[in-house]
């Protein structure tokens, strides 16, 4: 993709599953990529340097602030700049909502809504410093029609679409731009434990396409996104589902 070599390009969630998907795929088209993650992001890392790309990983908790700042001074000495937010950790905890707990919900929208306004607000400074910069974030087609038992991850990923949206207005006249991805049913780890009987009669029915989404295929979204090809995209919402949405 046109422009994203060299770009400095940080991926919260990005060790495992549709971060992993993102962050490699960034590795290769040139761009140093920072794999921030909870988890251990070492896999990550060096496969991309063995496929002879840039890449690092640092530890956050994205509902931290002070563990954010911290990440991005790492980033800003490592690296002199950020150029590419992307918000892509997050989390679910699914009940009905007459059996939803408060933590359940609350630990859902600290890391899925707080975690991409606190990672979002510790990047735009450096962005609006630079004059450019791009804030990508993993929303999600239940954040735009809903589903059973999901308040609290529904709420978070509506949530987000706001946010951006707010972001863009706020900011497009500095040269930044703040865009959405919306992944459908997505072949990840957890997706794929789900037994074939419901995945085929619960998940797979609703998908006009007739199949997972890989996570490859996010990826790319977000690669197009973040590249110079977008750069009149701004405030939108780019549904990845297999036409499930329609």
């Amino acid at each position: 993709m046109e422009g994203l070599k060299g770009k400095v390009v940080v991926v919260t969630g990005g060790a495992s599953g549709i971060g992993a998907a993102i962050s490699t795929r960034f590795g290769k088209e040139g761009s140093k990529v920072v794999v921030a993650d909870m988890g251990d992001g070492s896999d990550v890392v060096k496969s991309i340097e063995r496929a002879g790309g840039t890449a690092i990983c640092l530890k956050v908790d994205v509902t931290d602030y002070e563990s954010v700042k911290m990440m991005m001074g790492e980033v800003i000495n490592c690296f002199s700049r950020v150029d590419v937010m992307i918000n892509n950790a997050g989390i679910n905890s699914d009940n009905l909502i007459k059996k939803m707990t408060p933590e359940q919900f609350n630990k859902v929208i600290a890391v899925n809504l707080t975690g991409v306004f606190n990672c979002t607000s510790v990047a735009v400074p450096y962005m609006l410093e630079q004059k450019s910069g791009v804030v990508l974030t993993t929303s999600s087609v239940v954040g735009l029609y809903g589903n059973v038992g999901v308040t609290n991850y529904a709420a978070s990923k509506w949530g987000v679409i706001g946010m951006t949206k707010c972001w863009a207005k706020e900011n497009a006249k500095y040269g930044l731009r703040f865009n959405c991805v919306a992944p459908g049913f997505i072949a990840t780890d957890m997706v794929k434990k789900i037994p074939e009987n419901i995945l085929n009669e619960r998940i797979l029915a609703k998908v006009p396409a007739g199949r997972l989404g890989e996570p490859e295929e996010i990826a790319a979204a977000f690669a197009f996104l973040a590249s110079d090809e977008a750069k009149f995209i701004n405030g939108a919402v780019l549904s990845v589902d297999g036409a499930c949405t329609l």
